[in-house]
């Protein structure tokens, strides 16, 4: 569990570092952005595994779409659905609807915890329900305050719990199975880098986009790939509710680069960091519980161990 939470908050550290990333990638655009991210990432995801011991599951997936051609499909929507999130997670800062995007990050905690009740039968402790509450406050006065909800926002709400449910279905939530995401994209990127445009030639004419992509696909693998793997190692509800704290990072980076919180907005992000406050708070209270709980253990341990001396 505390190996799932670390690997959670470490990946939203590195994804808000990732959005005050994006002017250095200037001049090139969303696409051809992406398209780097994607080639610079595979190799620097590849190093990740060899540390992290889950190179072996590149080539049991392989194995399986040996024996199971069919498999690939699957593999090919998986691919889709995470490269897509990939690609607007970069498009929205680029084009200025980086607090949209991070909106779909507010509502995709609820939407985790949603399918981790219903489809895991996940239980919520009082603390969470009182964070789900706070949550559901600010993104439903969000939806109240503009009458509608932009595309991003619904597309990063929903593409990603379909993408970690459907993970779990076929049994490919492990770094394996984000390896064949990114390795199944390479046709589109290599298009998007060399064909689509001469991304090549920009990265000649200023030198300094070489250690910017180098350093996009080193956070991207560091990120993503924490990310995957505390997703593997966490219950869905609390998987999702951690996801709080990337939001909350995506909206000081979007302000960081120039985009404002409106007076109106103030009570969407207010009860949204609120429910942030209140995970941390129970982490804390955990911990400390535990903390007193090993000490009466070894309190018990040590009157035992005088006992069977005596």
């Amino acid at each position: 569990m505390y190996k799932g939470i670390a690997l959670s908050v470490m990946a939203s550290v590195v994804f808000g570092v990732l959005y005050i990333f994006t002017p250095f990638l200037q001049p090139l655009n969303s696409e051809q952005t992406f398209a780097w991210r994607m080639l610079a990432t595979l190799p620097f995801l590849t190093a990740f595994m060899c540390w992290s011991g889950d190179l072996k599951h590149i080539s049991s997936i392989f194995q399986r779409v040996l024996k199971q051609p069919t498999f690939l499909i699957w593999l090919i929507i998986s691919s889709l659905l995470c490269t897509t999130q990939l690609w607007l997670f970069l498009w929205g800062p680029i084009n200025g609807r980086g607090l949209q995007v991070s909106l779909g990050y507010f509502l995709l905690p609820l939407v985790m915890v949603l399918f981790g009740c219903i489809l895991y039968k996940e239980k919520l402790s009082s603390w969470q329900l009182a964070a789900v509450v706070c949550a559901v406050l600010g993104v439903g006065h969000e939806l109240w305050r503009i009458g509608s909800i932009a595309w991003e926002t619904v597309y990063v709400a929903l593409a990603y719990p379909v993408y970690f449910f459907l993970r779990r279905r076929f049994g490919t939530d492990h770094l394996g199975g984000f390896w064949w995401d990114l390795c199944l994209i390479l046709p589109v990127a290599f298009y998007l880098g060399f064909v689509y445009s001469d991304s090549f030639q920009l990265i000649v004419n200023f030198p300094h986009l070489i250690l910017t992509v180098l350093g996009l696909g080193f956070l991207s693998a560091v990120g993503l790939g924490s990310y995957i793997l505390a997703s593997r190692y966490l219950p869905f509800v609390i998987f999702g509710l951690l996801s709080y704290l990337e939001p909350v990072l995506l909206a000081f980076a979007s302000m960081a680069l120039g985009e404002r919180v409106e007076p109106g907005e103030w009570l969407t992000y207010i009860p949204i960091w609120l429910a942030v406050v209140l995970l941390v708070v129970e982490g804390v209270l955990h911990l400390y519980k535990q903390h007193i709980q090993q000490k009466a253990l070894e309190k018990n341990l040590e009157y035992y161990k005088d006992r069977i001396e005596k």
